[in-house]
């Protein structure tokens, strides 16, 4: 019998380790969908693809400012989405929010930043980008601890459906309580890490995540054809590390385990965000990007 098909890791080139620029701070306003963008730039223009950041359940650009930091201080412009609700961006009735809605901010975002932007998702935020990769010109995708499109999903059990109630917080992610117990499932993140997280996670659709679970279908056929990175985590319990390495066969992707890594320490943590974003960049630096 032949064996199962498997992910190869990527390996990540040797990078040149210069020391890193200045790096400086913006914003950008889509007005009329009540959208705000943080942006971290290199201190001179790049001619390098922009990276849209789009953030998953609970989140908002805050997730990304240790990524921003290190790298536009490496000659990337970074630019964080807030979806509509979240963090900076206009408060919304998130109850009414759906799915298709997140697709357009993500979708509007894009068109705004850059020519063919490589777009970076977290979780949720990483099936975003995958819808809009799938109508949008884009320039690469990077999917961190994604969540899977209805193809690679086994059907939902309408118990799971009736759990999520109409706007959720942090307790139904396993997020409300002492940090020390947190810690203890997210061993790679600091008590710090874990206090900052808590204090920043807002609220979130239920309707959303109830498409999410029911399944978002995407077709793969104009995927295949982008430069794609799949990072998974070893200890994320929401999405696991399997998970990530099915996408990156369905897609034909690179893919990098981080075994040590919960869902979050693949992009908060103070010290575990650094390999993964080291593996970004070598991504970004072996496609030109």
């Amino acid at each position: 019998m032949p064996d199962e098909p498997i992910a190869l890791p990527f390996r990540v080139p040797i990078l040149d380790d210069r020391p890193p620029k200045p790096v400086r701070k913006d914003e950008i306003e889509i007005a009329e969908r009540g959208l705000f963008i943080e942006s971290w730039l290199p201190e001179r223009r790049s001619r390098r693809h922009p990276l849209l950041m789009v953030h998953g359940e609970l989140g908002g650009s805050w997730v990304w400012h240790r990524f921003q930091e290190y790298l536009a201080a490496r000659g990337w412009e970074t630019h964080a989405l807030n979806l509509r609700g979240h963090y900076w961006s206009d408060l919304v009735d998130l109850e009414q929010v759906t799915f298709g809605e997140y697709v357009g901010d993500a979708a509007a975002a894009a068109q705004r930043v850059g020519a063919e932007p490589v777009l970076v998702g977290h979780g949720l935020g990483a099936l975003l980008c995958l819808a809009v990769a799938s109508t949008e010109r884009v320039g690469g995708l990077i999917l961190l601890g994604p969540v899977l499109p209805a193809e690679l999903r086994p059907p939902v059990r309408p118990f799971e459906l009736r759990a999520v109630p109409p706007i959720f917080r942090r307790d139904l992610l396993g997020w409300h309580g002492m940090p020390e117990a947190i810690r203890r499932s997210n061993p790679d993140l600091s008590i710090p890490d874990v206090l900052r997280i808590q204090h920043l996670m807002g609220a979130e659709s239920g309707a959303v995540r109830r498409e999410a679970l029911a399944g978002v279908s995407v077709s793969s056929s104009r995927l295949r054809e982008v430069p794609t990175l799949v990072i998974g985590g070893g200890l994320d319990q929401e999405h696991p590390l399997a998970d990530s390495e099915a996408l990156a066969l369905w897609l034909g992707a690179s893919f990098e385990p981080f075994p040590g890594h919960s869902h979050y320490g693949l992009v908060s943590g103070e010290e575990s965000h650094e390999p993964v974003a080291v593996a970004i960049r070598g991504f970004l630096e072996e496609h030109r990007l």
